[in-house]
């Protein structure tokens, strides 16, 4: 649910970010990337919707107006999961990358390695004590990051 009480959803073989309305009217907004494969999303503190962008390595910000921003992240990372945090930014998995990454309301970011070689990061939360927990599908257990 985004702060305009609609729900947001991806597309990701269109390469869309989706709204639907309480009255069920549907929108969508194509993502500037040709090949981008939104996949995650979260809410962010801001208001806006932030998703991950697997096919292009970039995570992106939708405002309620349908304005998309995108945030490069190194190449070959392959960002899924994603999550706002304790601390007012947006975490996210880099499959590929083997890391989890965060990136400010501003746009810079920050990535940090895992230390199970392969652990393949997929799903992110913010739990209640205020640590972020992940899966590690290749590595065969759940992460935690304190951030």
């Amino acid at each position: 649910m985004g702060a305009d009480n609609a729900l947001w959803f991806t597309e990701r073989l269109t390469h869309k970010i989706g709204r639907i309305t309480v009255d069920g009217e549907i929108t969508e907004y194509p993502t500037p990337t040709l090949g981008s494969g939104p996949l995650g999303m979260a809410l962010g503190l801001d208001g806006a919707v932030w998703f991950t962008e697997v096919g292009r390595n970039q995570i992106g910000r939708i405002t309620t107006d349908g304005e998309i921003t995108e945030f490069a992240i190194c190449s070959g990372t392959g960002p899924v999961g994603i999550t706002a945090g304790p601390d007012d930014a947006i975490w996210f998995t880099e499959y590929d990358g083997n890391r989890i990454g965060r990136i400010s309301m501003e746009g810079e970011v920050t990535e940090y390695v895992i230390p199970t070689r392969r652990s393949n990061p997929f799903s992110i939360v913010t739990g209640s004590d205020g640590a972020l927990w992940f899966t590690e599908i290749g590595g065969n257990q759940i992460g935690r990051l304190q951030p």
